[in-house]
């Protein structure tokens, strides 16, 4: 595998940013994509400082994508000031990726995963854009996030919820829409047992098998930390690589 550091310009921040990209050598491609994304106060270098991704998927067909979300939840924050994060990861870093490097530039070659706030932006995005991504997996996803009956605990995240408009990144939400839908991504959830974001994935879970999506959960001992991501990213590596072109 190759693995490079990459700044690039983004239109959508009006500003560089950076992606880590692990890429195949062993054979030409092209290769299905996985989007693997940070959660809060991280950046697009964390999941390899803590998991061996490069080992893990060093013999699959597969170029895994760390683009750095900041702080914004990998929406597009109207506020003023605000970074526009979707558009950034679906229109920057995607058209960025499959210019460079030999992808399969449909969805059925491009996978979304993350944890904590990656995991939400993981499956919102999903969600969002079906006609672009074939799959998308959460590890301990704050689902509550911008699902306006619950409290949030963080001053800045409270304020950026308020901030965007009312059910447009509300996965309940999202996931309502595409009831029904043949277009509807396929979807992974999982949370460790003793995370402060259990029952938010407990209520997202039960949400999906009331509207009949069909999607995997499971539990598992553990936390909200690294122990636990770096023991479970393997089933997600294992779930996408069962998705289309993947």
């Amino acid at each position: 595998m190759a693995t490079c550091s990459i700044s690039f310009k983004g239109e959508a921040l009006g500003q560089c940013s950076n992606l880590d990209v692990i890429v195949p050598e062993k054979t030409a491609g092209p290769f299905g994509v996985l989007y693997l994304l940070h959660g809060l106060s991280d950046n697009q270098t964390i999941w390899n400082r803590h998991v061996p991704i490069t080992d893990l998927v060093r013999d699959l067909p597969l170029i895994v994508v760390m683009p750095d979300g900041g702080k914004g939840f990998y929406c597009n924050n109207p506020a003023p000031g605000g970074g526009q994060y979707e558009d950034h990861i679906v229109r920057d870093v995607i058209g960025f990726v499959d210019r460079t490097f030999p992808t399969i530039p449909h969805r059925r070659g491009r996978a979304l995963a993350g944890n904590s706030m990656g995991g939400y932006g993981a499956v919102m995005l999903a969600l969002r854009h079906p006609e672009t991504f074939a799959a998308a997996v959460s590890h301990s996803g704050a689902m509550y996030f911008a699902h306006g009956e619950r409290p949030i605990e963080y001053p800045y995240v409270a304020q950026l919820a308020a901030a965007l408009p009312a059910g447009d990144y509300d996965v309940f939400a999202l996931a309502k829409a595409l009831a029904g839908s043949t277009d509807a991504p396929a979807l992974r959830l999982d949370c460790g047992r003793d995370d402060a974001l259990l029952d938010g994935n407990r209520a997202f879970h039960a949400h999906l098998d009331a509207l009949g999506i069909a999607h995997e959960y499971a539990e598992h001992p553990g936390g909200h930390d690294w122990g636990y991501w770096r023991d479970h990213i393997g089933e997600t590596l294992d779930f996408v690589t069962r998705q289309g072109d993947l």
